[in-house]
């Protein structure tokens, strides 16, 4: 089969990120000094990147529609980056689709969930739940939260108003989420950035590949492949080509979907190279597969707009 070229295919991304630095406050950018993270000196990103900044980084692989994922907005007012990106939607078209930042077992959860609901892009939730045992690498205080009564009863909501939900997690909370997918069969699960196999030691790595397993056992559970950066700073080709070929492998191609993750992963790699580099390693899949993978899934997943014929 001939190299799969930019120009093949319509591209939709679904997770990347804005955000406005002067206007708005994302603790993670704008604390000073900047906190830890596993992601690196993020001090390249740490200024605003709104919507022509995306556009001027996308080179060769244009993208027809996107999804933005919540940026880590001022937890105080849960709903306000929705409300700025909707407004913006409005105005030049994208995003086509907005994953919303809750806090699950908060007790307004609904009716922050209906106030996210009044933007007509809003596709789902985020409740970014990584925990490890390395203070270092986590991301919450808590490591039970998907077995927490209060955390379900808000994942339980999600139905009521058709959303999906962004599971941003670890491979140790692997297990316990594929038990939450099995509960709730009518919601999307969207697992974030190929699972993060955040440890690379064999124990890890089977870790990992057995919570993937158990969550690409249950039909309701999906992958973005992307953000593979974050834990390879130094990627390359060959770096990240078993998380890419071994999760599709688990998901299967209609149920995985490629993703820039910027400008997060713009630290370690440009638009076109990371592409290009999906592009070689799917090189051998039919066009059907290829189509999926790039932008049909999400079309899918997230419920967008269809992409041109």
């Amino acid at each position: 089969m001939p190299p799969l070229r930019s120009a093949d295919l319509h591209i939709v991304d679904p997770h990347f990120h804005m955000w406005d630095l002067e206007q708005h406050t994302y603790p993670w950018l704008s604390a000073r000094p900047l906190p830890a993270s596993i992601a690196g000196d993020v001090t390249p990103i740490a200024h605003s990147y709104v919507l022509d900044d995306y556009l001027a980084d996308q080179g060769r692989w244009k993208v027809a529609l996107a999804v933005h994922v919540d940026a880590g907005y001022d937890p105080r007012e849960p709903v306000a980056e929705t409300r700025w990106l909707q407004a913006l939607a409005n105005e030049r078209g994208m995003p086509n689709g907005i994953v919303a930042a809750a806090v699950l077992h908060e007790p307004d959860v609904e009716t922050v969930l209906a106030a996210h609901c009044e933007s007509a892009n809003v596709r789902g939730i985020r409740h970014i739940i990584n925990w490890h045992a390395d203070p270092a690498k986590t991301y919450v205080a808590r490591g039970d939260l998907l077995t927490d009564p209060a955390w379900l009863a808000g994942f339980a909501l999600l139905e009521k108003y058709g959303l999906s939900f962004d599971l941003q997690l670890y491979p140790s909370q692997m297990h316990d989420a594929a038990h939450v997918a099995a509960r709730f069969p009518q919601t999307s699960i969207i697992v974030n950035h190929a699972g993060m196999p955040i440890d690379r030691d064999a124990a890890g790595l089977a870790l990992w590949e057995s919570g993937m397993r158990e969550l690409a056992a249950q039909p309701n559970v999906s992958v973005k492949i992307s953000g593979l950066g974050m834990l390879d700073w130094d990627w390359s080709i060959q770096s990240i080509r078993p998380f890419v070929l071994r999760t599709i492998e688990f998901f299967g191609a209609d149920r995985c979907m490629f993703a820039s993750n910027f400008p997060v992963d713009r630290l370690y790699s440009s638009f076109d190279v990371l592409y290009d580099a999906f592009a070689e390693l799917v090189g051998d899949f039919t066009p059907t597969e290829q189509r999926g993978l790039f932008g049909g899934n999400a079309v899918r997943l997230y419920r967008l707009t269809e992409l041109p014929a």
